[in-house]
This record gives C-alpha cells, sequence and structure tokens, in this order.
C-alpha cells in the first residue's frame, strides 16, 4: 500500500477528531456560548446538514480542479473556520463555521477516497478505503479524548484551535507525500464532465449501494446514540466508566475495519452481507447482555467490530459501480452516510419516547441492519441470479460470481 494512503488518513483523523468531539464539549459550549444544551447540540446537525448537501456541490463545482490541489484547498478551509471562534465567539458565527467545515469535510473525504483509490490500484481499493476509514476509527480512540480533554481544560475554542493545528500540520505533510494526479479535465466544458459522471446513476445497482449505505449507517447510530444510557441505567456501569466501555467500541472499530479492507477485495458483496450479519448478531448481544456489566462490554466492543468490517466494501461497490468518473458517486455515498447519521438517532429517540425502554433503539438498529441485509440481498439476486449478465457487472464486483 502507498504510503500517502496512509497520509491520506492522517486528514479524515482530523476530520472525525472536529466531528465527533463536540458531543463531549456540549457542556462547555452551552456556557460559553450562552445556549441550552439542546441548541448547542444543533452545532452536531448543523455539521452533519453540511456533510450532505455540500459533498455533492462541492463536488461538482470543483470537477475542472486538480484533485490534488482540490484536497489541499478543502483541508485549508477546514483548519481556518477551526480559528475563527478566536475572532468571532458568538452562537451564529460558530454554527456557520460548522456548515463550512463540514462542507470541506466532504470535500476532503470524497477527493481523498478518489485519490487513495487511484493511487492503492485496482486490486487494493478496499484495503485503501479502509485505511481512509481507520483514520476516522482513530479519532475516536485518540482525537476525541484528546480534544474533549482540552476543551474541559482550556476551554471549548482551544480544542478548536488544536484541530486547526493539527490540520495545518497534515497539510504541510501531504504536500510533501501525495503526488500530483494526473488532470486531464481543466479545459473540458462542464457539461460533458457533469455528464460523466452522472452517467454511473443510470446503473439500478449503485442506487442499491447507496441505499444499503444508509440503512447500515442509521442501524449503527440508532443504537450507538443511546449506548451510554443503557449502559448506566440498564448495565449499572458508573458514569466515570462509560468513556472506558466507549473507547473499547473505539477499538472494535479499528480492528473491525482493518480486517474487513483486508478481506473486502476478495468479494465485496461477501463481506457487506456478512457484515450485515454479524453486526445484526451483535446488536442481539448486546440486547441480550445489557443487564451484565462485563457482558454488556463485550458486546459493545463486538457492535464496533462489525459495524465498522463493512466501512471498506461499502465505499468499494460504489466504485465499482461508478467506473472511471467516481467523484460525484462517492461524494454521494458520503452524504448516504450523514443520511443514516441523521435519521438512526430520530428513530433511536422515537422508540425511547414511546415508552419501549433502554434496549428499543437497539431492536430497532436491527430492524434497520435487517433492512440493509434485505436490499443486499436483492442486490445479490440481481448482479449473480440467473437473470444476471455478467458482462454487466463490474470486475471487483463480480469476482467470485
Amino acid at each position: 500500500m502507498p504510503l500517502a494512503v496512509y497520509v491520506l488518513a492522517l486528514g479524515t483523523f482530523c476530520l472525525g477528531t472536529s466531528e465527533f468531539m463536540l458531543a463531549g464539549l456540549l457542556p462547555q459550549l452551552s456556557d460559553g456560548l450562552g445556549v441550552s444544551i439542546p441548541r448547542a447540540g444543533l452545532l452536531i446537525t448543523a455539521f452533519a446538514i453540511g456533510m450532505t448537501l455540500g459533498a455533492p456541490v462541492m463536488t461538482l463545482a470543483t470537477l475542472r480542479l486538480p484533485r490534488r490541489a482540490t484536497l489541499l484547498s478543502a483541508a485549508a478551509v477546514f483548519a481556518a473556520v477551526h480559528l475563527l471562534p478566536l475572532a468571532f465567539d458568538g452562537y451564529a458565527a460558530v454554527f456557520a463555521g460548522r456548515v463550512i467545515a463540514a462542507v470541506a469535510c466532504a470535500t476532503y473525504w470524497a477527493v481523498g477516497a478518489v485519490i487513495a483509490v487511484r493511487l492503492a490500484g485496482p486490486d487494493l481499493t478496499a484495503r485503501a478505503l479502509a485505511a481512509i476509514v481507520g483514520g476516522l476509527t482513530l479519532s475516536n480512540i485518540l482525537g476525541v479524548p484528546a480534544g474533549t480533554w482540552i476543551g474541559e481544560q482550556l476551554g471549548w475554542q482551544a480544542a478548536f484551535v488544536a484541530v486547526a493545528i493539527a490540520t495545518i500540520v497534515i497539510i504541510g505533510v501531504l504536500r510533501v507525500m501525495v503526488p500530483v494526479q494526473p488532470h486531464d479535465d481543466a479545459s473540458t466544458p462542464m457539461k460533458v464532465l457533469v455528464r460523466r459522471e452522472l452517467v454511473a446513476f443510470r446503473d439500478r445497482r449503485l442506487w442499491l449501494a447507496l441505499a444499503t449505505t444508509a440503512s447500515f449507517q442509521a442501524a449503527v447510530f440508532c443504537c450507538f446514540s443511546y449506548l451510554a444510557p443503557l449502559l448506566t441505567d440498564v448495565a449499572g456501569i458508573s458514569d466515570s466508566r462509560v468513556p472506558l466501555v466507549l473507547l473499547l467500541f473505539g477499538v472494535g472499530s479499528f480492528v473491525g475495519v482493518t480486517i474487513g479492507g483486508r478481506y473486502a477485495d476478495r468479494d465485496l458483496l461477501v463481506n457487506v452481507c456478512a457484515s450485515l450479519g454479524a453486526m445484526t448478531l451483535a446488536l442481539l448481544l448486546l440486547i441480550v447482555l445489557a443487564g451484565s456489566g462485563v457482558g454488556v462490554v463485550v458486546a459493545t466492543f463486538l457492535f464496533g467490530a462489525t459495524a465498522f468490517s463493512i466501512a471498506a466494501a461499502l465505499n468499494g461497490r460504489v466504485f465499482a459501480f461508478a467506473g472511471d468518473a467516481p467523484t460525484l458517486a462517492a461524494s454521494v455515498n458520503v452524504s448516504a452516510f450523514n443520511v443514516g447519521n441523521a435519521i438512526g438517532p430520530w428513530i433511536g429517540g422515537l422508540v425511547i419516547d414511546a415508552g419501549l425502554g433502554l434496549r428499543a433503539p437497539a431492536w430497532a438498529a436491527i430492524g434497520l441492519a435487517l433492512m440493509a441485509l434485505t436490499i443486499a440481498a436483492f442486490s445479490w439476486r440481481l448482479e449473480r441470479g440467473p437473470a444476471a449478465r455478467r458482462t454487466d457487472c463490474p470486475d471487483a464486483v463480480c469476482a467470485s460470481a
């Protein structure tokens, strides 16, 4: 695997740290900005909205630009907006900054994934994507606790500045380590570029892959968003130990994405189906063992591992169907992940408000995971059933058909 791919993952480490550390800084943000906790929580929603809408919009806007330059520019904007609170610390300014940061983040994700796949080559697509996602999982293990600690000790602005400094350092490394990408589109009419990117969306297999992504991610966040109260109120784990259990989820996610990425290139669709089945079993185990302190810790680790073992395959299938114009498809897949991020917690909150208890989000997550598995099964029939034509299927998808 080219070293540059791992350097790209350092960028996603910074992105993930910024995205997820706000959950641990809500009290500080609430006090510092003079708003309620729920209103401070809207800063998290702002980031999700920016990611969902910004990914495809910015992809289309930058099609004629060199990918490496687009990547570095996105990282630079991301770093800059994290310095805004030093001059403008009002709620409106911070909210706007989160939206802009999310748009830059989405651009980096989409373009960075394309560069990683091109650097790694077709035989290592899933492993390259796993490395990129691995930066995100490491942010949950190292970056988020560090950012939360800095925010608690020095104020939430200091946590933002720390992310900015880390990103600036990574930009320097990216400039040195990531080679200039071949770019022949500077003089191509925009209409031609957009039409080329849109061709992939005629393929219903791509839409099924995107639907699988959204429903899978909804399942993960439906359960994970309410994992802390399950640990404290059902399993009886003290508040002080909850971060340690969540850290195990992060460790499990890193293990899962590493193993999943290593084997996904052999058969992307098998990996998707197997991972969804394994995550469903892990969620069921979490429900059964929720009353046991030790058991729920083990189940949380397994939930993290199985949830992230699918990440490389989900992204890899989108690249397989997109062919030679994967940038827009990759960005829409980023949007699909964030649609799941928004829908999952909403469904989890609905079942809790309905009085079904703190195990209910895990049950709802199982339903969403089975929905994703059903979509994947339909994809299997479409791609490998008797009526499927082998010549219509990308090599990476049909390798073992």
